[in-house]
């Protein structure tokens, strides 16, 4: 019996959300869609019962695109889904797990390793920030636990961590089966949809929030409410009278603003560039179609991976530094101030490599840390040649990891060469002037499909590092906008074909599914 034959009766056993036996009609699906919506937004609004405020959230940085809250029953959001995703994906193209997954078995396998690698990760993720203090028990709860079960304060504290970790792993568990339901009742993907509002969370926030965290003479997040507070209170002459570029453009938001509006129109004129391959029926005459492979065909998602990979890099030094080991690299907070970790550290717009404003927010930093008297020795300022090679080592993580991983998302999701062919040639068409095979068709897609995917790939990273740049309204991020207006513009791609296969019950029984 082979190891696939062993794990595949324990796969099956795993909790999963049941598949529609029939067509799920339109309406339907996106009654599912909004229903999980909303119960995402209510369960990232429910703080977690024990948890002190005192806390840091490791993935503070990355919480646009990682979905979820912090402090709330969602705290790791999306990230134990996309970890086991990399993980595997790693794996299997590296060969160490042999998997042919054009295999349907092989496909069934590769899901359910999957699935069991998400509760893995959420352990995993969850423990380490709690374990190493990130997670901070509420001392007073603490208190009155021990008290009314009259154990030690020490054992207080562990039964408060205890419970934590359990909301945690409730918390993450929903997120998965949540992402089980929209993929397969709903319309798109969970993973998608919580992303796409995680980020217009942040961008609502960053246009319309009347919040001062300075205190009350401060100006607003929001951008609005900020230049209504710079032409009420501050004055227009004082705002353009000395150093128009930082005033206007950083501090004001304008640079974030250009950088949104050009992000959307970019994607959204690249989502519609694709090359065609001419189909036709092979006993209907006269039937004919065409393929588009899209210049972004492995979709924006590998850019998460690459995201994620960062993350997780990140953590593991935060969580060294905070056990007094430094070879990596020191943190401040969720910072990385110095070493290897600050070069492998993603950038979030000018303040990261423009060197003035990079000498600002390290001398924050060093005051932050100072005044709070945590014992912490200033941090030196990088010098203008470490923040360029900071900017060249994100810029060779997003073009480099982009290529690398969308390569990877095509073999395993079924959208390499070879599966495509298959799936074309089951629908009864075939590409004119070719042999009505399989092979010929796979000779005709790998002209294509793999360079298209590498020349994609490294077209988003690059965007998404002049993103990062320029940095994004509510601090979304390069990756996060990007993600968003992907995911928005292919949700509407969707939205329409479902509205098509409902209008026209013959083209979704073409198309491979049930009347």
């Amino acid at each position: 019996m082979t190891l696939k034959d062993s794990i595949e009766p324990i796969l099956r056993r795993l909790p999963a959300v049941a598949r529609p036996e029939g067509h799920v009609h339109f309406k339907k699906k996106l009654t599912w869609t909004v229903s999980i919506l909303l119960l995402y937004f209510a369960l990232s609004n429910v703080p977690l019962f024990g948890m002190s405020p005192e806390s840091i959230d490791l993935f503070e940085q990355y919480r646009a695109f990682f979905a979820g809250a912090s402090g709330s029953l969602l705290l790791l959001g999306i990230g134990p889904i996309v970890t086991a995703s990399i993980v595997l994906q790693l794996l299997v193209g590296a060969d160490v797990i042999k998997m042919d997954l054009s295999n349907p078995q092989d496909q069934a396998i590769f899901q359910g390793v999957q699935k069991l690698l998400v509760f893995v990760m959420i352990i995993l993720t969850a423990l380490p920030q709690i374990l190493g203090g990130y997670i901070k028990p509420d001392a007073g709860l603490a208190a009155m636990l021990a008290a009314d079960f009259n154990i030690s304060a020490a054992a207080g504290l562990d039964l408060v961590m205890l419970i934590i970790f359990i909301q945690i792993f409730i918390g993450g568990t929903l997120i998965l089966f949540m992402d089980e339901v929209v993929s397969k009742w709903g319309i798109g993907s969970g993973v998608g949809l919580f992303i796409v509002a995680g980020v217009s969370q942040a961008i609502v926030t960053g246009m319309f929030s009347i919040t001062r965290p300075g205190g009350p003479l401060s100006a607003p997040v929001g951008l609005l409410p900020k230049w209504l507070y710079f032409t009420t209170d501050v004055g227009l002459g004082n705002l353009f009278s000395d150093n128009v570029f930082q005033n206007v453009f950083i501090d004001g938001g304008i640079l974030a603003l250009i950088s949104t509006v050009m992000i959307f129109l970019v994607v959204v004129y690249v989502e519609s560039t694709r090359i065609e391959i001419p189909l036709a029926h092979s006993a209907v005459r006269g039937a004919r179609g065409r393929f588009p492979v899209k210049l972004i065909y492995a979709s924006v998602l590998p850019m998460i991976l690459v995201r994620a990979l960062q993350a997780n890099i990140q953590m593991v030094g935060m969580l060294l530094f905070n056990k007094g080991i430094t070879f990596l690299g020191e943190f401040r907070g969720s910072t990385a101030t110095s070493g290897l970790m600050y070069y492998l550290s993603p950038l979030h717009g000018p303040g990261d490599w423009i060197p003035s404003l990079v000498k600002q927010n390290f001398d924050d930093i060093n005051m932050q840390y100072a005044t709070e008297a945590t014992g912490f020795a200033p941090v030196d300022i990088p010098a203008t040649w470490q923040i360029f090679l900071h900017v060249g080592a994100d810029a060779t993580m997003l073009i480099i990891g982009g290529i690398i991983f969308a390569l990877f998302w095509i073999e395993t999701t079924g959208m390499n060469a070879k599966n495509t062919a298959q799936k074309i040639h089951n629908s009864g068409m075939q590409i004119p002037g070719f042999r009505r095979n399989i092979d010929s068709i796979e000779r005709v897609m790998n002209r294509y499909i793999p360079r298209v995917t590498i020349i994609g790939g490294a077209f988003i990273g690059l965007l998404t590092l002049v993103a990062s740049l320029m940095g994004t309204l509510g601090g979304a991020g390069g990756t996060g906008l990007l993600l968003a207006v992907s995911i928005v513009y292919r949700l509407y791609e969707d939205l329409a074909s479902e509205q098509m296969m409902e209008m026209h019950p013959m083209m979704r029984q073409f198309l491979g599914g049930t009347s």
